[in-house]
């Protein structure tokens, strides 16, 4: 799945609810997931990473669509390398 595709399933799936919500509460969801993720990485299962990071990227998803931004336009930053340097591996000190 292409991050549109996932970005406008999110949308589709919870957009109403979560813009309903509002900004402010999207990034508190998205901050408390992460913090799920970050206990996961440390003490969880492949399958409770993956669970979180699906979380994670949900909850970015929504906070875009909210924001009227296009994940693949944030993720197009990062198609030529590194953005400060410019290369790929990154060469920053």
């Amino acid at each position: 799945m292409q991050l549109a595709e996932f970005q406008a399933l999110m949308a589709r799936t919870y957009g109403a609810r979560d813009r309903a919500r509002g900004v402010p509460a999207t990034v508190a969801w998205l901050t408390e997931e992460l913090g799920e993720l970050a206990r996961a990485v440390r003490k969880g299962t492949r399958e409770d990473q993956l669970h979180e990071l699906g979380d994670v990227l949900a909850w970015l998803a929504s906070l875009a669509d909210q924001l009227d931004l296009s994940l693949d336009e944030a993720a197009h930053r990062y198609a030529a390398g590194c953005p400060a340097c410019g290369r790929l591996p990154c060469a920053c000190a």
